[in-house]
């Protein structure tokens, strides 16, 4: 698989990049940005973000490249969707389509050919980046759809994923309306089906990680109570001894402000637990 990089500039004695590729799993050109401390690294975190967002949103606004000067640790941010496709309502609106593959293997007959987002972040962008940066560790970490995302991959690749976190996750797709609109229109109306890409399912079906999975979450999220739902997860970790720290976070929101003010924290989380 051939990279094509588009952008490159120095960022605290490393470089941040942005490479594109022609996709296997979504049959279409995909994006990620890299931010790569030095010319020799061993490790990789994967950050997944959220709605309406693409491959350079966390890179440009996150802060995240000082805290991984001088380390042997990379990081990956993938776009959030196939791009360039006309297909039946994929633009219509932020939550659903473009912008919004919510990093699962769609069933229904328009999207089931391209928006295999489980697929290529745990099988194609995974090998993509073992290939070319010679990598040995994972971990994974994301924002609101991509820390859904992160929990979801997390809990079922944990042999791959070494390491996971997430800032303000919707944990529950399932039971709110961001999740319940993509997931009828990615795998359709049955609900088993919907399980499968559901954290806080996961955990209730016995899959955990070994590591303790941590978490933040701002009490001034507008989200919280209607999309979140954080308390579901925090009961059903509970009950099967999953290991989580949850931090609430007074007065935070969802924003880039609140990853940026806590990013540090999860950055040196993975490189604490990587191994």
């Amino acid at each position: 698989m051939n990279l094509t990089k588009l952008k490159q500039h120095k960022s605290f004695s490393g470089y941040t990049c942005v490479y594109q590729h022609d996709s296997k799993m979504t049959k279409t050109p995909m994006k990620f940005s890299v931010f790569s401390p030095q010319e020799t690294v061993q490790h990789c975190t994967i950050w997944l973000s959220g709605l309406s967002c693409n491959e350079e949103n966390f890179i440009t606004k996150a802060g995240a490249q000082q805290y991984l000067a001088n380390t042997d640790t990379m990081l990956v941010c993938p776009d959030t969707s196939p791009r360039g496709l006309n297909l039946p309502h994929e633009h219509d609106d932020y939550d659903f389509g473009s912008g919004a593959g919510f990093y699962v293997n769609a069933t229904t007959e328009h999207y089931r050919n391209h928006y295999r987002m489980y697929d290529y972040i745990s099988k194609e962008l995974i090998e993509l980046i073992t290939k070319n940066f010679n990598i040995k560790t994972f971990s994974i970490m994301g924002h609101s759809m991509g820390g859904h995302g992160a929990l979801m991959l997390g809990l079922r690749e944990k042999d791959l994923f070494k390491t996971v976190s997430a800032f303000a996750p919707i944990v529950n797709p399932s039971e709110c309306p961001w999740g319940q609109k993509a997931f009828t229109g990615y795998l359709g109306k049955n609900r088993e089906l919907w399980q499968a890409y559901d954290a806080t399912e996961l955990l209730r079906q016995g899959y955990q990680h070994d590591k303790a999975i941590l978490i933040d979450q701002g009490t001034a999220d507008e989200f919280l109570e209607s999309q979140l739902l954080t308390d579901n997860l925090q009961q059903a970790a509970g009950k099967v001894g999953q290991q989580l720290t949850l931090r609430y976070q007074d007065n935070y929101d969802h924003s880039y402000y609140f990853i940026a003010s806590f990013i540090r924290d999860h950055i040196e989380f993975h490189l604490r637990h990587r191994l």
